[in-house]
């Protein structure tokens, strides 16, 4: 079920890295890898314990909300907050191919995917 949920991911990163090639922003293209990944900062929710880190790491990959910015920016015709909600569709579906799902309380390697696997130690 994990793969099935992964590949359809991934079809939705695919889609919306498309959909962002028509929003009509000045932007230079490698403006968009650091942007990609800034819902990340969503992490530092975790400095204030499980519970605050799982709350704000997953207001920051919640599809749900990305999609409302996305809507939002099309009804104003606002292609920043079209591109934001957007790039937040994206990577939230890039994290999920990848294996991290929204979080539970219990820490961050506790996600609706599934627990994500301990660090493997190398042995010389």
């Amino acid at each position: 079920m994990k793969q099935l949920l992964q590949s359809e991911q991934l079809l939705a990163m695919v889609s919306g890295l498309f959909l962002l090639a028509f929003v009509p922003l000045d932007l230079h293209w490698a403006w968009y890898i650091p942007l990609f990944f800034a819902p990340d900062i969503g992490m530092l929710g975790y400095l204030g314990g499980p519970r605050i880190g799982a709350i704000i790491y997953n207001l920051f990959h919640h599809q749900g909300i990305a999609l409302a910015i996305a809507m939002a920016g099309f009804m104003l015709a606002a292609p920043w907050l079209l591109a934001a909600g957007i790039l937040l569709f994206t990577h939230a579906a890039f994290d999920r191919v990848m294996g991290y799902g929204l979080k539970h309380f219990e820490g961050f390697k506790h996600t609706h995917l599934g627990k994500l696997p301990e660090k493997q130690k190398q042995r010389l």
